[in-house]
């Protein structure tokens, strides 16, 4: 079975430095915190080229911290897409606001800008785009529609580190990273990402040193002085220092790996047009492919063949956000309906910087026998 993700070869390839950087973690007998977790920090910070970057345990407590780092609560709206994994919705809410949902753009399956107007209401604070699949959403015309409405901007990175965008000239000028663009961005370090950890992390960027200290706050028990609390309902949200050594091993080979990841992509693409929809990428990002999703108005029955052809494949996403049982009062059925036909129709193929040419040949193949 060719799988769609396969950890052991990344880990096979730098176990070397793995061991050694686990082994110096262990000796040192700091496992919170300390110098692994702030070198880190800091290695993240001059590879997105942010100025502050606050580590915390996971993705979804990343998103939840900025949004109330950056003054939303209870009472607040937050828009954001339905088409999405629901940590970026369960951070909404652990923030005390209402997540309002707004439709997707059906080609890059990112949240539709022209459809932000129309949900606006007095008691909107903030949008939360999210960078699906790895491609940065159209940011330039939600920093505007953000700006001229007094909103802030929480990006949702999670799959998207090591993505650029460049709206203007991408020729001619800087590339910004993914989770730089707005006031904030929340980013996911789980194993399967394209940067991923061998456990659970995530972190927060941000240009702001407000932001950056008060997440720093709330990520420790609202604690700046050990048992001297400023802030009610912290979290005990921290990276451990066995995970950033880990980190630290892997972030200089992320743009590698997502220049493999991309040509690999390519490659799908070159090879699969006319058989099944394939990614669209949008001329102002690059996209780094934490997914390659395809699209076929006969999904299951492909999945299923790919099955049987030794190809592994998964969904993401088969229920929008709003057909979740838990989350149905946020938008009726039929009222999202970009999102709602991606749902029945997105299949993500095998993807990840280690696949063989063999391999990527063997899901071409398969995909194009289906008939």
């Amino acid at each position: 079975m060719i799988s769609i993700l396969d950890l052991k070869r990344e880990y096979l390839e730098l176990k070397g430095e793995i061991d050694a950087a686990i082994e110096r973690v262990l000796t040192s007998g700091g496992f919170i915190g300390g110098p692994e977790v702030a070198a880190l920090e800091d290695d993240l910070a001059a590879y997105l080229g942010v100025p502050y970057v606050v580590s915390c345990g996971s993705g979804t407590d990343a998103l939840a911290i900025a949004l109330r780092a950056m003054g939303i609560g209870p009472g607040d709206e937050v828009i954001t897409t339905p088409f999405t994994f629901v940590a970026t919705i369960e951070a909404i809410q652990h923030a005390g606001a209402r997540p309002v949902l707004v439709d997707i753009d059906p080609q890059t399956y990112n949240l539709n800008p022209d459809l932000l107007e129309p949900v606006l209401s007095p008691r909107s604070k903030a949008i939360l785009p999210v960078h699906l699949y790895g491609q940065v959403a159209p940011m330039q015309a939600i920093l505007a529609f953000a700006q001229k409405h007094g909103l802030q901007v929480l990006e949702d990175a999670a799959q998207a580190i090591g993505a650029r965008y460049y709206p203007d000239q991408p020729a001619a000028q800087p590339h910004a990273h993914a989770g730089t663009l707005g006031h904030a961005a929340g980013f996911s370090l789980y194993p399967s990402k394209n940067l991923g950890a061998y456990g659970d992390g995530g972190f927060i960027t941000t240009h702001s040193e407000a932001i950056a200290q008060e997440s720093r706050l709330l990520a420790n028990h609202g604690s700046r002085e050990r048992y001297h609390h400023l802030r009610a309902a912290g979290y005990t949200s921290r990276l451990d220092a066995m995970q950033a050594a880990i980190l630290r091993v892997k972030l200089p080979h992320l743009e590698a790996w997502n220049a493999r990841r991309r040509q690999i992509a390519a490659r799908y693409t070159q090879a699969l047009k006319g058989y099944v929809q394939t990614p669209c990428e949008m001329p102002y990002a690059l996209h780094v492919y934490h997914q390659y999703t395809i699209r076929h108005p006969e999904r299951d029955r492909l999945a299923a063949h790919l099955r049987q052809q030794g190809i592994g494949s998964s969904i993401h996403y088969p229920v929008p956000v709003h057909l979740q049982p838990a989350y149905r009062g946020l938008a009726p059925a039929g009222s999202l309906p970009a999102a709602e036909a991606a749902a029945r129709e997105v299949l993500s193929l095998p993807m990840h910087p280690f696949l063989e040419e063999a391999e990527v040949e063997a899901v071409v193949r398969a995909v194009q026998s289906y008939a």
